[in-house]
């Protein structure tokens, strides 16, 4: 269960960092009209807010997860894997 609640922090995370970089490109900063009816909106820092907070938040977890998971002792490592 843990695996696959590890995965699923992964793909939801990885959708949330892809989210957040791809936000300001498809965005025009001149145009107002562009992300009036985003979420956030229709101020430009609440759109930036909204869609790219999540995505730093997530990158940094992640970090912390992959970090957490490579300080497993070796002993543990086997015993997980030869429980699943």
């Amino acid at each position: 269960m843990k695996r696959v609640l590890t995965v699923l922090a992964f793909i939801v995370g990885g959708y949330f960092i892809v989210r957040a970089l791809v936000e300001p490109f498809v965005i025009d900063f001149g145009d107002p009209a562009s992300y009036r009816d985003d979420w956030g909106g229709p101020s430009l820092i609440g759109v930036l807010a909204v869609h790219m907070v999540p995505g730093i938040l997530a990158a940094i977890l992640l970090v912390l997860l992959v970090k957490r998971l490579g300080r497993r002792p070796l002993d543990e490592t086997v015993e997980d894997a030869l429980d699943d």
